[in-house]
């Protein structure tokens, strides 16, 4: 399962692609030099039970560490990653 990563000038996307179609994404938005902010994540049926979303996150995880950078979830579910993991509470604003 790959994940790409595309940045606009205010907004990020992770995504997934299956048969040339976006069955899964989580959308954050930049908020100053050293924030970024997950706004929602969406996965299809038929991504469900392979991790997709999880993985997506800890994709976020390590582009903030990368670049040293905080996350701030509102998504719910990204919330929920991090509420479950400590090892990747690090990058929480």
């Amino acid at each position: 399962m790959e994940i790409k990563h595309q940045e606009e000038e205010k907004k990020g996307y992770f995504f997934i692609e299956k048969d040339g179609e976006r069955k899964a994404e989580m959308v954050y938005s930049k908020a100053g030099e050293s924030l970024f902010i997950i706004e929602h994540t969406e996965v299809d049926d038929s991504l469900r039970g392979e991790g997709a979303g999880k993985k997506m996150v800890l994709k976020a995880v390590a582009l903030a560490r990368k670049e040293s950078k905080k996350i701030m979830p509102l998504c719910p579910f990204a919330k929920s990653v991090f509420d479950k993991d400590e090892e990747i509470r690090d990058v929480l604003k």
